[in-house]
């Protein structure tokens, strides 16, 4: 009941959107028979020849992107908590400057015309680590591995796009990459109420240029070392019937608890809308519900997120959130209570590669939970600071 009013509320988002282009598939051209010549020639061409090894490489290389990512950070949090910070992921150190993560990837798509490709990518830092907290596998080499999948491009319809191995989750409205996000930190639905990744297979396959669905099967939530004797499966549906709007549902299903403790099956409902109003002005919606079965007893969790982002200038942008999240049953963050935060967020973008985003947050609970360095616990929090990004592609 929840999902359908929240699914109802995020679609009426769609309203306010129009100008309707058509996305075409691109057309195979086709060879044209030469002519039947009158007498036969004096000396019959020879074929081309094979493409050399170096003008294979030379092709290889050019369908292949490498780039790299560094992000630090620098908060004060009215705290003053000793160690990391409650409730937050990738930006948790007080008063102090720190590195989040740098990242390095290689990729190739596969196409058409290459039907094989790749992507590996590569994390360091403590958000690596945190990333990977719940991995059941003790190889600490995998917390460096954000994704390492091969792709296939199988010819059936319009293309299916089969992946296998290790990939980020296809939920939320936020990544783990902060730069493809319109706020510096991460919200609460992203920390607490999803996955990271998963490793396994999935399908993806356009119906037209309006719809494509996924489906996947994979070990579960955050773990490439299975935990249990079950699987669990994932699908998405992504909708959109004007440029300007995209709608994204995705459930997830199965049993996440270890060593098939007894517990029942994890469902993950996770919607997003987002409509472009305008070249300058973004807004996007986010909900999530989940329940599970812990020890015989049913949990839940559920949260929803609104987002907006003015492109004032080329090089300015401000983009404030907010969000509300209960967990009614303690099971994702420890305490039973009702989160709320509030952001505000400026963005300067002197170049495409660096970014810098100049953030303020407030954090509420309706239950004492944020510590201070005296034991005493607060029901609220305010944090201010900064986080600079450099990226680079060789895509551009």
């Amino acid at each position: 009941y929840v999902t359908t009013l929240a699914l109802s509320g995020l679609c009426a988002a769609s309203l306010f959107c129009a100008g309707v282009q058509p996305v075409l598939a691109q057309d195979e051209n086709g060879s044209t028979p030469a002519s039947t010549p009158a007498s036969p020639p004096a000396e019959t061409p020879a074929s081309p020849p094979d493409p050399a090894p170096a003008e294979a490489q030379e092709s290889f290389f050019r369908q292949t992107e490498l780039g790299g990512l560094v992000d630090a950070y620098y908060d004060y949090y009215s705290t003053k908590p000793h160690g990391d910070v409650q409730f937050r992921n990738f930006d948790t150190k007080h008063n102090q400057f720190a590195l989040s993560m740098a990242q390095v990837w290689i990729a190739k798509a596969a196409t058409a015309g290459s039907r094989t490709g790749f992507k590996v990518k590569l994390n360091f830092g403590p958000s690596s680590s945190l990333v990977n907290a719940y991995e059941p596998g003790t190889n600490e080499f995998i917390q460096n591995i954000e994704e390492g999948y091969l792709t296939y491009l199988a010819p059936i319809g319009k293309g299916l796009q089969v992946d296998v191995g290790k990939f980020v989750t296809q939920h939320g409205a936020e990544v783990i990459e902060a730069k493809d996000n319109w706020n510096y930190s991460r919200s609460l639905l992203f920390a607490l109420a999803i996955p990271y990744y998963h490793s396994g297979v999935r399908a993806t396959y356009a119906l037209n240029g309006k719809v494509a669905v996924m489906g996947a099967i994979v070990n579960g939530w955050n773990n490439v070392v299975e935990n249990n004797s079950a699987k669990t499966l994932g699908a998405q549906i992504v909708v959109k019937p004007v440029p300007a709007l995209s709608i994204v549902q995705n459930y997830m299903t199965g049993a996440e608890q270890a060593n098939d403790s007894g517990g029942g099956w994890r469902r993950l409902s996770d919607s997003t809308v987002t409509c472009t109003i305008s070249p300058a002005l973004s807004v996007m919606a986010n909900y999530d519900y989940g329940i599970d079965t812990v020890a015989g007893q049913r949990v839940r969790w559920q949260g929803i997120a609104g987002y907006a982002k003015a492109q004032l200038t080329q090089w300015l942008a401000v983009s404030p959130r907010m969000e509300w999240y209960d967990d009614v049953s303690g099971f994702t963050t420890g305490t039973v209570q009702a989160l709320k935060e509030a952001t505000g967020t400026i963005e300067l973008k002197p170049s495409d590669a660096l970014i810098w985003r100049i953030e303020v947050r407030r954090d509420f609970s309706d239950t004492a939970v944020f510590k201070m360095p005296d034991g005493v616990l607060k029901k609220s929090q305010t944090s201010i600071g900064f986080g600079v990004l450099y990226s680079f592609s060789t895509k551009g």
